[in-house]
């Protein structure tokens, strides 16, 4: 029996089983009934192309080239994962996989970059949020499925890829060249600033990110002797994960209140998730930084944030995911990886293609220092016979103003993050003075 006529006889099977199931649940017929004229179409290209095309090919390709086709048409995030590839899905939640170190989508064919993850071959190479992907050594990425580009991305680690890219305010395209590593990704990282000032860094949302977060604060209020008097939560070029995670994150620092809600067309797409008592910083002020590469979980946490009024956003409007992506496996051992609801932050805004606009937008801009090649103005230490000084205080420690200056070279390198820092210095003098009235 053809191909054709055998599967002309399952859709008159399945037909069958469907019209006994209607009398039962009329709701499920229009949910699952056949489009059988488009079917047979189906069936017909599948003959011809199996017939006449120029090389023979195998069922089994065109049959997963007709399963992705069908899910990359409804929207970037939406595909098709062969059971070799359904197996790698569980490496980005556990923190460790082969690669570059970058997130990415698809746009107009071209594979786009959401974000480069701290610490790896793409954050090292200069790869940068919104760079369009056109060729991947030789291989133009015109025509592929993003799983197809993925796997040309990934390789041995040691062995060397060349991207070309387009990159906006660029007149001619980019070519870096990675050296591909196993990817350990440590999601957070955080120091004390000044004036018993936190600094948090999220580069992803793993499954122990929110249970991280919480032991780094303690132990930065370690190092302060003390409670922080408020905290810098870095979300720049965060490309988002584990939505449990940025529930724990966003949690640790509500008494209460909405969180984030899913909406989908069926039952088990609605979502809500609400904060439990128990905020790590007291009430504290937080300042919250994002960026275009903050994506999906990042855009939920300062989403959710914003909202309940615990933390002011700074930075720039984020990337704009704000749709949930369900893993269904198959019985071929593989899945598909399909859109089935929206993310809303808890006052009812979507996040999806609009993304998070901060309280406080700070432009990207470069910083250099300034050299004054004439002369200095002279200063009191200049003049001839002048005093010493004389501390009445112990002097600090060589360790300690050692630590002092290597952070005031970062704050002198990142501009948005010593912004962040003054702002947040500012809300913790307002409130000091508030709870003195």
């Amino acid at each position: 029996m053809t191909f054709g006529a055998l599967f002309g006889a399952m859709i008159v099977v399945g037909t069958n089983v469907l019209a006994e199931e209607t009398e039962k649940v009329p709701a499920l017929q229009k949910q699952i009934s056949l489009p059988l004229e488009e079917l047979q179409a189906f069936v017909e290209v599948f003959n011809r192309i199996s017939t006449d095309y120029v090389e023979e090919v195998e069922d089994k390709d065109l049959l997963e080239g007709a399963i992705s086709g069908m899910l990359s048409s409804l929207d970037p995030h939406s595909a098709y994962l062969p059971p070799k590839n359904y197996k790698k899905m569980e490496e980005h939640t556990t923190g460790e996989f082969g690669g570059l170190g970058m997130e990415v989508g698809m746009e107009d064919g071209f594979v786009k970059v959401i974000s480069p993850i701290d610490d790896t071959p793409a954050m090292k190479a200069g790869i940068q949020a919104g760079d369009l992907i056109i060729k991947l050594d030789d291989h133009p990425v015109k025509g592929k499925s993003l799983s197809d580009a993925v796997k040309l991305m990934r390789g041995k680690p040691g062995t060397e890829i060349k991207l070309t890219l387009i990159r906006e305010g660029e007149e001619k395209p980019l070519v870096k060249t990675l050296v591909r590593a196993i990817i350990k990704v440590n999601s957070v990282k955080g120091k004390l600033l000044k004036e018993g000032m936190g600094y948090v860094r999220i580069s992803q949302f793993q499954l122990r990110t929110g249970e991280d977060l919480v032991s780094t604060i303690e132990k930065i209020e370690t190092e302060n002797k003390g409670p922080l008097n408020g905290l810098v939560l870095d979300l720049r070029n965060n490309p988002g994960g584990v939505l449990r995670a940025a529930v724990q994150v966003t949690d640790a620092f509500l008494n209460e209140g909405m969180i984030v809600y899913t909406k989908g067309r069926v039952k088990n797409a609605e979502m809500r998730f609400e904060a439990e008592a128990g905020d790590v910083l007291d009430g504290k002020p937080i300042v919250v930084l994002i960026n275009e590469g903050s994506a999906s979980a990042s855009e939920i946490v300062s989403g959710a944030l914003q909202d309940q009024q615990r933390a002011l956003i700074l930075g720039r409007n984020s990337f704009g995911k704000g749709s949930v992506q369900t893993l269904l496996p198959l019985n071929n051992g593989g899945a598909i990886k399909v859109t089935t609801a929206r993310y809303y932050t808890p006052s009812g805004r979507s996040i999806q293609a609009e993304g998070i606009i901060p309280d406080i937008k700070i432009d990207q801009v470069k910083i250099e220092k300034l050299k004054i090649e004439e002369f200095e103005r002279i200063k009191e230490k200049d003049l001839t016979g002048h005093l010493d000084g004389k501390d009445d205080v112990e002097q600090q420690k060589a360790k300690k103003r050692i630590i002092d200056e290597e952070l005031d070279a970062i704050l002198a390198k990142d501009y948005e993050l010593n912004e962040a820092l003054n702002v947040l210095k500012g809300m913790y003098f307002s409130q000091k003075l508030q709870a003195k009235k």
